[in-house]
């Protein structure tokens, strides 16, 4: 014998497809996901009431009332707010006065939003200051206007707002921030509605199905602006059998596919996955990839992580994640810096890239699609840079901001940055009137005397510098030919009128004292052999002759050891892509 079928409810079912209306809505959805709603004679209600709700979000609807869904999901919607607005407060429990400015404000919040149908009673005309529940409830206490309370007639002109109701139910989600969830849900359905008119998003509503990747890169589109201009430019690549086939264990990033990859397999936490994208935004926006130049791609790799990881670790974005490339005592070194320091134990450092730069082929960088690339990424993360220092959205590494500056300008060149070198260490001559030789402009009076400029002696007799240059076989002809065409210059421009040089390869050669004018064009270079610098530092350093204070100019391709120089000042010019071995304590110039 067959059970005893159940009646349909007709009030019910309408009930609920005005609840599942609500919970299609991107803005009012998520409340209603948390929300306790009841259907039925928990609650003494009259027959004319719609619906309460207390601040745990327990909603108690009238099942005695017959409705369509849409009207329902205008009621529902009116509860919602008022938990998303924070108008239940204990303090202003029971006052009508109170509840009817609520409801007020309420109500045209949903003339805005278009969610649901408002019932027959509830339709009536807002007044004109229906804006701010303050504003409206002291205006009402002022003027006594209990006629507006009509319009809290989701009880029958009883208060539709408790603190707490007198039925005990669990929470399914434990406790809950309605007013911090209100402003994601609306801000998340901001986020949808720009990106489906953009043709970013197939959906409106794709946001309620995103991942922790996927609300990670939200959070910098929507809430870090240093960021956020970059991550706008990048599409997030999260199929599973693309990251396998590139081999991308975590994430990687391609500047000009304009893409980030990203591997969904890895168990990482939200906090972890907005520490990931930040440092594949960093390495897009600093141009590292440009930057690579002829250095080895992945120890150039290497270096650049350990820069940008005490970055955001200092910034605290996000959580980094375990096994990342992290050494405080690299912090405030630049990524050429680190890379220097790496240089020498390239084997083991190179074993420890993770590969998240996908280079591109060497002749790419030289197309327009790259120069547009480039500038974008640059305009990209300064425009961010001022928005989040005028608005001071939290800390920012000095390095970061210089570095993020520098992008900004033109780079200079290294004929420039010597000359800047060479102003610093000989400061114009003075010049005084002397009788012992006449000057010769004045032929139109010979017979009056007039002295002409010299300099001072004593202060031109100091003036010099060593060269110290590498001859040996892998330093090409053309760099050695600017290199010194370039001091022969600088020394004439500044009265340094004689120059001491010596070559080095595999013993040193002093050629002594020279004249400026003579290094670049009659210098004949001897040796070509191997490369050791220290016994040339050595020769000048005990030479009685070379001023203690002298400074030294050492030209080499970097294939050389360590060298001890005494404490004197110097600088290096090195052909752009080589490095030093070791740490120069003096400016290095790179020779293009």
């Amino acid at each position: 014998m067959k059970g005893k079928q159940k009646k349909p409810n007709p009030a019910l079912e309408a009930f609920q497809a005005g609840c599942g209306l609500v919970r299609q809505n991107p803005v009012l959805g998520p409340l209603m996901e948390r929300a306790d709603e009841h259907f039925d004679d928990s609650y003494p209600m009259a027959r004319e009431d719609w619906a309460w709700i207390d601040a745990n979000g327990k909603i108690f609807a009238n099942s005695h009332r017959r409705a369509l869904p849409g009207e329902w999901a205008y009621v529902l919607a009116h509860c919602l707010l008022h938990l998303a607005l924070g108008h239940i407060r204990e303090d202003r429990e029971g006052d009508a006065l109170w509840n009817a400015a609520c409801d007020c404000v309420v109500a045209r919040y949903l003339s805005d939003l278009h969610i649901g149908v408002p019932p027959g009673e509830l339709d009536n005309p807002l007044p004109s200051n229906a804006r701010e529940e303050e504003t409206l409830y002291h205006w009402l206490k002022e003027h006594n206007a209990l006629s507006y309370f009509r319009f809290s007639t989701m009880s029958g002109g009883r208060a539709d707002m408790v603190w707490r109701s007198r039925i005990s139910v669990s929470w399914r989600y434990g406790p809950t921030d309605w007013r911090q969830l209100f402003a994601e849900s609306l801000r998340g359905a901001l986020r949808a509605a720009v990106d489906y008119a953009g043709g970013i998003r197939a959906e409106p509503g794709a946001h309620k199905t995103m991942g922790p990747i996927q609300r990670a890169q939200e959070w910098f589109l929507s809430s870090y602006p240093l960021l956020g201009g970059v991550a706008s430019g990048f599409r997030l690549v999260d199929d599973r059998l693309t990251v396998q086939r590139m081999d991308v264990p975590v994430a990687a990033v391609s500047v000009r596919m304009r893409e980030i990859y990203v591997n969904p397999a890895a168990p990482l936490t939200e906090p972890e996955w907005r520490f990931v994208l930040a440092h594949e935004y960093l390495h897009a926006a600093l141009c590292h990839e440009q930057r690579l130049e002829k250095r080895d791609p992945e120890l150039w790799n290497v270096a650049c992580d350990y820069v940008i990881n005490q970055w955001l670790r200092d910034m605290e974005v996000g959580s980094m994640p375990e096994g990342l490339l992290f050494d405080p005592e690299l912090a405030g070194l630049s990524a050429e810096n680190v890379y220097d320091l790496l240089a020498a134990n390239l084997r083991k450092y190179k074993r420890m890239a993770q590969r998240d730069i996908l280079f591109g082929p060497p002749d790419w960088q030289t197309s327009k699609d790259f120069v547009d690339l480039d500038a974008w990424c640059r305009s990209a993360i300064q425009r961010g840079l001022d928005y989040h220092q005028a608005h001071g959205r939290g800390y920012l590494p000095e390095g970061l901001v210089e570095e993020i500056r520098a992008l900004s300008q033109p780079p200079i060149p290294w004929d420039v940055k010597l000359a800047r070198w060479f102003d610093e260490r000989f400061e114009p001559l003075e010049k005084r009137r002397t009788y012992a030789r006449l000057s010769r402009r004045q032929l139109a009076t010979p017979d009056i005397p007039r002295p002409s400029w010299r300099y001072k002696e004593a202060a031109q007799a100091g003036r010099t510098f060593g060269v110290l240059l590498d001859t040996s076989g892998s330093m090409e002809r053309a760099l050695l030919a600017a290199a010194l065409g370039a001091i022969a210059s600088y020394s004439a421009a500044r009265d340094v009128n004689r120059v001491r040089v010596v070559f080095c390869d595999a013993a040193p050669y002093d050629q002594g004292y020279m004249e400026a004018a003579e290094i670049a064009g009659s210098v004949k270079v001897r040796g070509r052999g191997g490369t050791v610098l220290q016994p040339g530092v050595e020769l000048l350093e005990h030479s009685h002759d070379f001023p203690k204070e002298a400074p030294l100019l050492i030209i080499t391709d970097g294939a050389c050891d360590r060298l001890n120089l005494y404490g004197r000042d110097h600088a290096y010019l090195v052909p752009r892509g080589k490095s030093l071995p070791f740490t120069p304590k003096g400016p290095v110039f790179y020779l293009e």
